[in-house]
């Protein structure tokens, strides 16, 4: 785990933001959708408007497009690298679900890590703050206008708090979904934050509900 994230103190009020963003609404599943025995969770309209093409900047400073990233299933997260509690605790879960997949499924999937702090996140610090939860996890960056414009496209939700001139240690305020990305398919589900009372979205969940649909492809 990154030395910087021990840097911040615990407490951050991340904003999980559904409707204000997408129009989030869980409906119940049918029609033609070959992955409706995998799926737990829809939006109105459907995913087909969550996603779409991107550019970023990897940890080795290339450019690369949602293309090159999504050559195979993918569990993708938006945070930052300084996020004190809910980003490492997301991760984490992702990368151990991609350990499961792996070892227990034979299935291999891509974590992905994406910065919505490119001041601070460049790409050496976005490498090496994936590489610390998984050898296969892409951490990318970019400029601002990349960053906003691949969030708005996965109708993620983040805001920079305001004294981070004076600060560098500001926080993020931001949505805390990860998003399964299969190629050809796009976005087919999400999942949100590990809620270790209830049990639910943890790495074995998510391993599950990741095989069903790659099993369907």
């Amino acid at each position: 785990m990154s030395p910087r994230l021990a840097v911040l103190l615990a407490g951050t009020a991340l904003v999980a933001v559904l409707g204000a963003t997408a129009g989030y609404v869980l409906l119940g599943s049918g029609g033609d959708d070959r992955f409706a025995q995998c799926r737990e969770t829809q939006v109105a309209g459907g995913l087909g408007a969550v996603g779409g093409p991107f550019e970023l900047v990897n940890a080795a400073g290339e450019t690369v497009t949602d293309r090159d990233v999504f050559t195979q299933p993918s569990l993708v997260y938006f945070g930052y690298t300084f996020c004190p509690d809910v980003c490492p605790l997301d991760n984490q879960r992702n990368a151990e679900a991609a350990y499961i997949l792996e070892e227990e499924m034979g299935i291999e999937v891509t974590p992905v890590f994406i910065s919505v702090d490119p001041a601070r996140d460049t790409p050496e610090v976005v490498g090496t703050f994936a590489a610390n939860f998984h050898e296969r996890m892409i951490g990318l960056t970019g400029s601002p206008e990349q960053v906003k414009a691949a969030s708005q496209a996965y109708k993620t939700y983040y805001r920079l708090h305001e004294d981070r001139e004076d600060n560098p240690y500001y926080l993020v305020d931001h949505s805390t979904f990860t998003y399964l990305v299969l190629p050809g398919e796009g976005v087919v589900e999400f999942f949100r934050h590990p809620d270790f009372a209830k049990g639910t979205s943890l790495a074995g969940d998510v391993a599950e509900r990741t095989a069903c649909f790659v099993d369907n492809m």
